[in-house]
């Protein structure tokens, strides 16, 4: 991760230092196992065919079990031009719409990223789907070929949604 940090963010770290932004996606799977079999193996990602393959510091269950997987302090590579400052929250699913359908798993999500958010001050504006990575005041990336990467898991307007259950919940 910190060879990667360098390439992508001019940074020699796999440290996480005072995250500034939380990404919301979903798994594209339909089990825990199905998403944690994704990110387990040390092998180039599909996509771009580099290392660390990818990853995310949470999963988010149908049940409403929440996995963690990588350590608050660590960095993860989950939403390019993102990774630097952004802790990764997938949820399993294959939608949106499907995880806003699932109360559990909806209410679970929506409890972790407050705690999060709430523990790290981070601004309910700042918590964003993977679709909306590109408009982060945060986003920057130091490779041409990624600089405009993003991918369509979240979309503006089901975050719209997301964000007002969060507004419900103000940090105390």
């Amino acid at each position: 991760m910190a060879a990667y940090s360098r390439r992508h963010y001019g940074e020699d770290t796999y440290v996480l230092r005072n995250p500034k932004v939380i990404v919301e996606h979903y798994t594209e799977t339909a089990t825990v196992r199905q998403a944690y079999n994704t990110f387990a193996p040390d092998v180039p990602d599909r996509e771009f065919g580099e290392l660390p393959n990818t990853c995310a510091h949470f999963l988010v269950e149908p049940s409403g079990r929440i996995d963690q997987l990588v350590p608050f302090a660590i960095r993860c590579r989950h939403t390019v031009g993102l990774n630097w400052t952004a802790i990764g929250i997938e949820n399993v699913g294959f939608s949106d719409l499907e995880i806003l359908d699932r109360s559990a798993q909806l209410k679970a999500s929506v409890a972790l990223t407050r705690w999060l958010r709430c523990h790290y001050g981070i601004s309910i504006s700042n918590v964003i789907g993977h679709n909306e990575s590109l408009s982060s005041r945060y986003h920057r990336e130091l490779v041409p070929a990624f600089a405009h990467q993003t991918h369509s898991d979240w979309k503006r307007a089901d975050m719209q949604r997301y964000r007002a259950l969060l507004a419900r919940s103000p940090c105390a």
